[in-house]
């Protein structure tokens, strides 16, 4: 009787033993599940305060924007994986990481569209079959608009979808200052209430188009200083013999794609242009040259910029674009892009311009 007493004493003890290895690992991966939320939870809420951004502490929102947040840094993590070199692109946390990608595109991004082909060079459709053509050895190994003071300072669009006037614009001041040797900041707002041709103000537009109306209809864009920015679409209050500066009708609207070499000849020889470029994965840039995970078939071109130079005696030669998110966004709000591959869509549509 002792015996089986005892033999039942050690089933009972072997079970409990089994159902502690059992559960002792369940117990330990809640735990950790419980430390990487915490920890995740810290950084957001790190971000939060960075960004000057608030939500009420465990509601919907917070919660969902938590979520939005860690979907971000691992897609962080992801696109830093396959960096190469120490000048390729590096991704990180911006004060668009609380957006998801479906929120950052309609915020920031617009479909680029163009039917006016009057100024357009004629398209080939060779986008799939991208050959680098050799760079003419006479051409500048370096060059920045910047350097030279032709570039004005870096604005902020916001949520105004407007990037399609703030590249034109800067161009246009470049231009300007190319010729007359000073800078002057020209009026976003003007284009944003009055240019017509199918633009929508803040809500998309063309810079082909664009400059397709002020060319036709002699429309002069006036100082910022009297026609200040809103970032809202308004009423028009330009009116015929407003002093401004008006856009020369040469200006073309170029397809580069496989001529990557005659489009920094352009920038080189001409001055900055305007592109259409697919900008999607953007939302996380830190710095850095971007030369892959930004596809460029014309119709992924959400975004525009200007090209105020590049650099071709880096290991990974590249364009330096000037964006309109602010200065907090990618290299003091500029953004490097490869060469010779299209990188981003950025030869698909390249606008050249003049000033009177």
């Amino acid at each position: 009787m002792a015996s089986w007493e005892f033999c039942k004493s050690m089933l009972y003890s072997l079970g409990f033993c089994a159902l502690m290895f059992v559960v002792i690992p369940v117990h330990i991966d809640k735990k950790g599940d419980l430390a990487k939320k915490s920890q995740t939870q810290a950084k957001f809420n790190s971000f939060l305060s960075r960004y000057n951004k608030s939500y009420s502490v465990d509601s919907e929102d917070y919660n969902a924007r938590l979520e939005i947040f860690e979907n971000a840094l691992s897609t962080v993590k992801t696109l830093n994986r396959m960096r190469h070199s120490n000048l390729s692109a590096i991704y990180g946390l911006t004060e668009f990481s609380d957006l998801s990608p479906e929120e950052f595109s309609h915020r920031y991004l617009r479909k680029h569209h163009h039917e006016h082909k009057q100024h357009r060079h004629e398209r080939r459709n060779d986008h799939h079959s991208i050959t680098r053509r050799a760079i003419n050895p006479s051409l500048p190994p370096l060059i920045d608009w910047r350097a030279k003071g032709v570039v004005t300072g870096v604005k902020d669009q916001g949520s105004c979808g407007a990037c399609w006037a703030f590249s034109t614009v800067a161009t246009v001041e470049s231009m300007l200052a190319i010729k007359t040797g000073k800078l002057t900041e020209l009026s976003v707002q003007e284009i944003i209430d009055c240019a017509r041709n199918g633009n929508l103000g803040c809500n998309g537009g063309d810079f082909c188009s664009l400059l397709e109306w002020l060319t036709a209809n002699q429309v002069a864009i006036e100082p910022a200083s009297s026609y200040p920015l809103l970032l809202k679409n308004d009423v028009c209050k330009w009116k015929k013999g407003n002093p401004g500066i008006l856009v020369a009708g040469n200006f073309t609207c170029d397809y580069f794609v496989g001529r990557e070499d005659v489009l920094l000849q352009k920038i080189a020889q001409h001055g900055p242009v305007v592109v259409a470029v697919n900008a999607i994965s953007w939302q996380y840039y830190l710095g850095g040259v971007i030369e892959n995970n930004c596809p460029g078939e014309p119709e992924m071109l959400n975004h525009a910029v200007e090209i105020v130079g590049y650099d071709l005696t880096s290991s990974i030669p590249h364009y330096i674009a000037k964006n309109s998110w602010g200065k907090r966004f990618g290299d003091g709000g500029y953004v490097k892009i490869a060469t010779g591959s299209n990188v981003c869509g950025i030869a698909n549509e390249v606008t050249s311009l003049d000033v009177l």
